[in-house]
C-alpha cells in the first residue's frame, strides 16, 4: 500500500509539473530564508558559550544613581580597584580579570605599524577557554615584557617558523622601544567570541595606582569574576555594595564636596553570556560584535512570516488544483478507498513536495550565503546547520511544514462525495471561510513584508545620503598610536609636501569623555575631542559664533575649548563666549569658550 502511495505521489507531481515546480519552489525559497535567520540567530545566541565555565563568569557593572533616585548612568567598564577589591573581600568570589583594549606601535626593522592589542591579567587562559598553539597558558603572561600573539600574526612577523621565545619591539609609555618576549601563540578566535585578539599583553598598575583610593572612580576596563559554583549573583552584589561602600568611604565624601557629585554608585554582575546582546551594557572597550537583541527578534518574526506564506501558498494551490483530482478521488472512493487512506496519500504527497523544497532549500542556502555573510558581516558557514539541536530542530520543521501545507488540503479532497465527482457537479463557490481566510492572511503577511522593505530602504537611504554636519568626500583617515602634538606636526608637514593632499589636520583617537564644572557649580557629563586649528576647515564645519582655533593665539593650544550648540543648551548658557570649564581630571585648569560650532557628534572640542 506504501508502495503505491509513492508511485501515485510521483506520477501525480510529474503530470502537474508547472504546478509541482511553483510549490516546490515557493516552499525551497520560504525555508532557505527560515534557515539564513536560523544560523544568523544562532550565531547571536552562541555567543561566548565555548568557554568552560561560562556559568560562572559575570562582568562587574555600574549604576549611577542620583540623589532623587533617577539614573544617571550605567556603564560595563570599570577600574583598577573593582576586581582586586572585591575578591579580596567577598568569598563567593574566586578570581577576577580586567582587560583594556588599546593600540600599541610594533617595530620590525625599520617600519613600524600600529597593532591592536588587548592588556589583560596574567590569569587569562585560566578564565577563558581560548587554546595555545605553543606556549604554557598558566605562565604566558606572568613576566612584564611578556606577550602572546596570533597565529596570524606570527606569520605576518616571523614567518613560518616557530615564534615562541623569539622578540618583538614594542613602544612602551615612555616612547621607547623595548623588547617583548613571545611566550605564547594562540588559535584564531572563534567567530562567535566577544573577546577578539591578535596581541596580549599583561596589564600593569604601579604601587601609586594601587594604594590611591580616588581610581574608584577612573573608568577604563572590563572587569570580570568568576564565582563559585553555586554561588547567588544577587547575594554577591549586595556584599559588593557594602565593601565598595565601606572601602570608598572617605574616597565618596571628598568627590561629594570637591566635584559635587553626589550620585550614588551601584556596582552589579552581568553574566558572561549575555554582554554580546546586551543593551544596558554592552560589549566595547577591548570586547568585539557588540549587537542588539531586536535584530535577531525582528529576524526571526519575518522568518516565521515568510514561511507561513509559503505554507499557505502551498494549501492554497493544493485546493485550487483540486478540481483536477476530483474524478480520481471519487473512483477511489468507488473502489473502496476510505477517507483515511486517501488523506495518507495526499499527506505524504505533501511530505515529498516538502523533502524535495528542503533540498532545494539547502543549495539556495549555499549560494545566497556569501551574499549574506557581506550583508550581515558575518563569516557563518552552512556546516553551522548540522549540529545535533538544530537537526532536530529541521525534523520538526520538516514534519510541521508538511502537516501545515497537507493537512487542509487532504482534509478537503478526502471529504468530496464521489457521484458528485463522477458527475462532475463539485460546488464551486460556498463560505469555506477557512481557505478565504488563509487567502486573505497571505496577502496581509505579503503586504507588510513589502510595507516593511519600502520602509527599511527608505530609511537605509536616509542615513546614507543625509548631510552629516562635516565634509567626509576624498577624506582619509590615517592612525598612529600615542604620538606627541610635535610629532603630528611633523607628520603634517611631511604629509603636505604632497601635491596629492589639500590639509592635514590632527585629533585624537578612540573615544573620550569627562565632567567639568560649567558656571562654577553645575556639573556636565560630555565627549570630547582634541584637535587642531585645521581640522574645522577641513572638515567643513561651521563656526556659528567666536572664532576657530588660531596659531596667533598660543592660548588656545593649552586653555581654549570649543562647544556645540547643545552643549550650550545643556549649560543654560545665552552668551557662551568667555564662559570657562572646569576640567575634572585636570583640577585647577580652567578653559574658556572661544566659539560655538554645529550640533555635531561631540559636544565639545578641545
Amino acid at each position: 500500500m506504501l508502495k503505491n502511495y509513492f508511485k501515485t505521489a510521483f506520477r501525480n507531481l510529474q503530470r502537474n509539473k508547472v504546478y509541482s515546480s511553483i510549490n516546490i519552489l515557493g516552499l525551497s525559497l520560504g525555508l532557505a530564508c527560515a534557515m539564513l535567520i536560523i544560523l544568523y540567530v544562532k550565531d547571536e545566541v552562541s555567543y561566548d558559550r565555548f568557554h568552560k565555565d561560562f556559568s560562572q563568569i559575570y562582568r562587574i557593572g555600574m549604576k549611577r544613581i542620583k540623589p532623587d533616585g533617577s539614573m544617571d548612568g550605567q556603564s560595563g567598564i570599570t577600574g583598577y580597584f573593582q576586581g582586586p577589591r572585591f575578591t579580596a573581600g567577598i568569598p563567593e568570589i574566586k578570581s577576577f580579570l580586567r582587560l583594556q583594549g588599546n593600540q600599541i606601535d610594533i617595530k620590525t626593522g625599520t617600519e613600524i605599524r600600529s597593532q591592536e592589542i588587548v592588556y589583560v591579567d596574567s590569569n587569562f587562559f585560566s578564565v577563558f577557554s581560548f587554546p595555545l598553539v605553543s606556549g604554557n597558558p598558566k605562565t604566558a603572561l606572568r613576566e612584564p615584557h611578556s606577550l602572546v600573539i596570533s597565529e596570524e600574526v606570527a606569520r605576518k612577523q616571523f614567518g613560518s617558523g616557530d615564534a615562541l621565545g623569539k622578540t618583538m619591539l614594542v613602544k612602551d609609555n615612555d616612547d621607547k622601544f623595548s623588547s617583548y618576549w613571545v611566550t605564547g601563540v594562540a588559535k584564531k578566535c572563534p567567530q562567535n567570541s566577544s573577546i577578539k585578539f591578535d596581541v596580549l599583553l599583561p596589564i600593569k598598575v604601579s604601587k601609586e595606582d594601587e594604594a590611591l583610593n580616588e581610581n574608584w572612580f577612573n573608568f577604563f576596563l572590563n572587569t570580570f569574576v568568576v564565582l563559585e559554583p553555586g554561588a547567588n549573583p544577587k547575594l554577591v552584589e549586595a556584599k559588593m555594595k557594602k565593601l565598595y561602600e565601606a572601602d570608598a568611604k572617605e574616597t565618596i565624601k571628598m568627590v561629594a564636596e570637591k566635584y559635587g557629585d553626589r550620585s550614588t554608585t551601584i556596582y552589579n554582575l552581568q553574566p558572561f553570556t549575555d554582554m554580546h546582546l546586551s543593551k544596558d551594557y554592552s560589549a566595547d572597550n577591548g570586547l568585539k560584535d557588540a549587537s542588539n537583541p531586536v535584530y535577531s527578534y525582528i529576524l526571526s518574526g519575518i522568518a516565521l512570516f515568510i514561511l507561513l506564506i509559503a505554507c499557505i501558498n502551498f494549501v492554497n494551490l493544493t485546493v485550487a488544483l483540486s478540481l483536477k483530482r476530483a474524478k480520481e478521488i471519487g473512483i477511489r472512493k468507488v473502489a473502496g478507498g476510505d477517507r483515511k487512506q486517501l488523506i495518507l496519500q495526499f499527506l505524504g504527497e505533501s511530505f515529498i513536495l516538502c523533502f524535495l523544497a528542503f533540498v532545494f532549500a539547502i543549495i539556495f542556502v549555499q549560494l545566497i550565503l556569501p551574499v549574506f555573510n557581506e550583508l550581515s558581516n558575518k563569516a557563518l558557514a552552512v556546516s553551522y546547520l548540522f549540529d545535533v539541536k538544530l537537526i532536530a530542530g529541521y525534523i520538526a520543521l520538516f514534519m510541521i511544514t508538511g502537516l501545515l501545507a497537507g493537512f487542509y488540503p487532504a482534509l478537503v479532497l478526502s471529504a468530496y462525495n464521489p457521484v458528485q465527482t463522477l458527475y462532475g457537479r463539485l460546488p464551486l463557490t460556498g463560505k469555506n471561510y477557512l481557505q478565504k481566510g488563509l487567502v486573505i492572511l497571505q496577502f496581509t503577511l505579503a503586504s507588510f513584508l513589502i510595507i516593511s522593505t519600502i520602509t527599511i530602504y527608505s530609511q537605509f537611504n536616509y542615513l546614507t545620503n543625509e548631510k552629516l554636519g562635516y565634509d567626509d568626500r576624498n577624506l582619509v583617515t590615517v592612525n598612529s598610536f600615542a604620538i606627541r602634538r610635535s610629532e603630528a606636526k611633523l607628520i603634517k608637514d611631511e604629509l603636505m609636501k604632497s601635491p596629492a593632499i589639500i590639509d592635514v589636520a590632527s585629533k585624537n583617537g578612540g573615544s573620550w569623555g569627562t565632567v567639568a564644572k560649567v558656571n562654577g557649580e553645575t556639573q556636565i557629563g560630555f565627549a570630547y575631542e582634541t584637535v587642531d586649528e585645521s581640522y574645522l576647515p577641513l572638515l567643513k564645519i561651521p563656526v556659528i559664533r567666536g572664532r576657530n582655533f588660531s596659531k596667533d593665539f598660543p592660548s588656545d593650544s593649552t586653555h581654549s575649548v570649543l562647544v556645540n550648540e547643545a552643549f550650550v543648551r545643556k549649560a543654560g548658557w545665552r552668551e557662551p563666549i568667555g564662559k570657562e570649564l572646569n576640567f575634572w581630571y585636570r583640577e585647577g585648569e580652567k578653559y574658556t569658550v572661544i566659539g560655538v560650532v554645529k550640533d555635531y557628534h561631540y559636544q565639545s572640542l578641545t
